[in-house]
């Protein structure tokens, strides 16, 4: 059976350091162990920024302000497909509360890239700094390892 799942992903950089989710708590969870932007799967009628704003809202306690749509990001493995809708964040309100899926912790932008997450996402990561326009990226794995990366209908070396 052919599973599509809708999400949302946002990296909110504050003063030099970028808020993650250290994924450590959840049973049976794809990313356990990675470090990954706060995000989360729609609800039925919800728009891409409604969406983010409140699984932002539901994992860090916190009300972004500032916001920008980024990318596409579509990701394909074996019968499933996400089509994951990136936004970045520049300010914020509210108290950082606890999260039940992972420690959320402000690591050094400069940092992020380093830490253990999904290969794709060290290239989204990339394309963020790179470009200010809109992209669209497909990523394609086999299990754990991406095989593909496709910018724009252009393929990219990995």
């Amino acid at each position: 059976m052919q599973t599509i799942q809708l999400s949302t992903i946002c990296y909110l950089t504050v003063g030099g350091r970028t808020l993650l989710i250290h994924r450590t708590k959840k049973k049976n969870d794809i990313n356990h162990d990675k470090w990954i932007g706060i995000g989360g799967r729609f609800e039925f009628g919800e728009s891409p920024e409604e969406c983010m704003l409140r699984e932002f809202r539901e994992e860090t306690g916190l009300t972004l302000t500032e916001y920008a749509y980024r990318a596409l990001v579509t990701f394909v493995s074996d019968d499933w497909c996400e089509y994951m809708h990136l936004f970045t964040a520049a300010a914020c309100e509210g108290e950082l509360g606890a999260c039940d899926e992972g420690d959320l912790e402000w690591v050094e932008a400069d940092s992020v890239p380093l830490l253990p997450t999904w290969e794709g996402d060290r290239v989204f990561l990339r394309l963020l700094q790179e470009r200010d326009t809109f992209f669209s990226l497909k990523l394609v794995y086999e299990g754990e390892r991406l095989v593909r990366a496709v910018l724009e209908g252009q393929e990219l070396a990995l």
